[in-house]
């Protein structure tokens, strides 16, 4: 997936670059690359021709299972499931909704966690405390929503993830990655709102597996949440409110270098000693490694 990514992105950003904010080698991204197309693959793409075909055909009206009975009428062999998964990868969504869709959800949601965080955003160590929230951005073909998660002994964007619709599968993915990326112990406090997002049961299974505890700011109240508004606020002025973006793919492209290559490693903070959340973290671990140790 890093490699893809890097491909749609190589005419916008350089190579190099790309390679480094994702933790991959150049040569391993050419070989990638220069492999040639499996069998698989290739029928892959053609499907998809198929399925973005009927997509545009249906004025976007038609979901998986639709969509995958006008490709079989029309003598197109695929099965409903990887009609489904080729969807999904590529951001192929009906643009009617489910009727009741939401009242459904909402009886399905558990009580929100109580404000266990209760404003106390200055953390003295890394991956003690994350905070997340979502945001969305007017692009030329349509919202883009982003979520996020921060830690809050750096400030740093430790887990990101876009995409068309604000649910628990986005704030999922950017879960998902700051666990991987940061491997936290358990006991980590995690802070978000009450929206479905984070409330919804798949989410807070995922807490659960991992040993976090969950927090959640008071109903309406953006204050209790201060630290993840002050980077979205940060983001619009520094980069969307100045910024109008013809497609996704190029908000996501520019979202993607303001958070890895500007905010996380660049964008210095009064918060910090004027450091960025990178090198803020980096005197930690040095200033860690060198506090004399209690022999007793």
């Amino acid at each position: 997936m890093k490699y893809a990514f890097i491909r749609r992105h190589a005419p916008l950003f350089k190579v190099a670059r790309l390679c480094r904010v994702l933790g991959v080698s150049r040569s391993g991204y050419y070989d990638w690359r220069d492999r040639p197309e499996s069998r698989r693959a290739a029928a892959d793409r053609q499907l998809l021709q198929s399925i973005r075909a009927v997509h545009v055909q249906s004025r976007e009206a038609y979901g998986a299972h639709k969509t995958w009975k006008v490709l079989r009428a029309r003598g197109v062999s695929c099965g409903r499931h990887r009609v489904a998964r080729l969807r999904r990868q590529n951001g192929i969504e009906a643009r009617r909704k489910r009727r009741f869709r939401v009242v459904v959800e909402h009886h399905k949601l558990a009580p929100p966690a109580p404000n266990r965080l209760a404003r106390r955003f200055d953390v003295g160590q890394r991956d003690r405390v994350w905070a997340g929230d979502m945001t969305v951005e007017p692009t030329g073909t349509g919202w883009l929503h982003l979520a996020v998660l921060l830690d809050l002994s750096s400030r740093r964007v430790v887990g990101w993830a876009m995409g068309n619709q604000r649910n628990q599968a986005l704030s999922l993915a950017a879960l998902r990655m700051a666990i991987t990326h940061r491997r936290p112990a358990a006991g980590l406090l995690h802070h978000s709102d009450q929206g479905s997002a984070y409330v919804g049961a798949l989410y807070q299974d995922e807490l659960a597996r991992h040993g976090f505890v969950a927090s959640m700011s008071r109903k309406g109240d953006a204050y209790d949440n201060a630290v993840v508004e002050s980077f979205f606020s940060n983001l619009k002025n520094e980069l969307t409110h100045h910024r109008s973006f013809a497609n996704r793919d190029q908000a996501r492209a520019e979202i993607f270098e303001y958070i890895e290559v500007f905010y996380n490693r660049q964008r210095a903070h009064a918060t910090m000693r004027y450091m960025s959340p990178a090198d803020y973290e980096t005197a930690m671990l040095e200033t860690d490694s060198n506090c004399p140790r209690n022999p007793g």
